[in-house]
């Protein structure tokens, strides 16, 4: 398990670096300092070890804790805005997920999870009455993915993800009148997105 997670942690570093194209299993296997063996006994090929680094970027979270509901919500995706900016495991496999038609891997399942994720927070949301009636919250949970995709797609190539908490504050002042009462938009804090939300 040592071995693997040494194999996981330096392909995430290149492909983090050089994408999936630019990657080759020479590439982790120099960066791991483990034999070809070791990769092909954890992985049975590059695309296995990029598919593992989507499926887990998010092993080396720590989610805000707190009361689960909108603010809770709104923490996870700042939280994630400034853990891109640092996570190396994280980057690669959001790269990865992005970028994956190149390499023909159609793995969607990681879309699915964080909009289940954020779907947990909008469900308590929901139960506290934090949402509009009207409002959907399966729908906004995969709005909400997408909306954080090319956010921190645009981030990456305009500043090297230096502007994304700001990026994703942006997006949920657009989002929030179509989900939340005012009230309770007005109620919200934006602790390291740029302000609070009034």
């Amino acid at each position: 398990m040592r071995t693997r997670e040494v194999l996981l942690r330096a392909a995430a570093a290149v492909f983090d670096e050089v994408g999936y194209p630019g990657a080759s299993i020479t590439k982790i296997i120099d960066r791991a300092g483990v034999t070809t063996g070791a990769v092909y006994f954890h992985f049975r090929s590059k695309e296995g070890l990029a598919r593992a680094v989507i499926r887990e970027q998010a092993a080396d979270l720590d989610f805000p804790e707190g009361e689960a509901g909108l603010q809770r919500l709104l923490d996870l995706t700042l939280y994630l805005a400034e853990r891109l900016q640092h996570d190396t495991l994280l980057r690669a496999g959001v790269r990865l997920a992005v970028e994956q038609s190149e390499a023909g891997l159609q793995e969607y399942s990681i879309y699915e999870w964080w909009a289940d994720r954020f779907a947990q927070d909008l469900a308590a949301a929901r139960d506290r009455d934090e949402l509009l009636p009207e409002a959907d919250a399966t729908v906004f949970a995969t709005t909400l993915v997408a909306a954080f995709t090319g956010s921190q797609i645009m981030s990456r190539l305009a500043t090297g993800r230096a502007d994304l908490p700001q990026r994703i504050t942006n997006v949920w002042r657009c989002l929030l009148p179509g989900l939340a009462p005012a009230d309770v938009i007005a109620g919200l804090e934006f602790a390291g997105g740029g302000g609070g939300a009034r």
